[in-house]
């Protein structure tokens, strides 16, 4: 049997979500990725994460969430660290959140289910680009495939 070849993971990410289905398969792909996962089951718990020493290069972030819901925790997340790169995953593709989410300092906005070459784009051009604030942001349906430079429909 072949052993797969150890690498050094690429960057940490910080997966904050509640469901525990959805953790299991955003960690297995970001783990095929070679990321370092560290997971928290709510804001809460993610902000105490970052305060406990957790320096992730990217966090992955649910938005509906009881009690501290992704936009209250993403506040809170730049409020601490400015410059942390923030990717947003939601099961709703609504403009209006879209845009509270990069007024906020999201880098991207993925929909669930979300789909494994547009997260590993989204994390491709997040740790590839420091933060600068609010600005484009980068959606999945707006993610061109570099395999086959085919523009996900609208």
């Amino acid at each position: 049997m072949l052993c797969p070849e150890a690498r050094p993971p690429k960057a940490t990410v910080l997966l904050i979500e509640d469901s525990p289905e959805v953790q299991r398969y955003l960690r297995l792909l970001l783990e095929l990725e070679h990321y370092r996962v560290e997971v928290a089951d709510s804001g809460e718990e993610g902000l105490q994460r970052l305060r406990d020493g957790c320096a992730p290069g990217v966090v992955l972030l649910d938005m509906q969430m009881p009690g501290m819901d992704g936009l209250q925790t993403l506040q809170r997340l730049r409020e601490m660290q400015p410059g942390l790169q923030v990717i947003m995953c939601s099961a709703q593709d609504d403009p209006q959140l879209i845009r509270q989410a990069v007024l906020l300092g999201a880098q991207a906005y993925l929909v669930k289910p979300v789909q494994h070459l547009y997260l590993s784009a989204a994390l491709d051009r997040c740790l590839r680009q420091p933060s600068t604030g609010p600005g484009p942001v980068l959606r999945s349906r707006d993610v061109t495939l570099p395999s086959t430079g085919i523009s996900r429909p609208n």
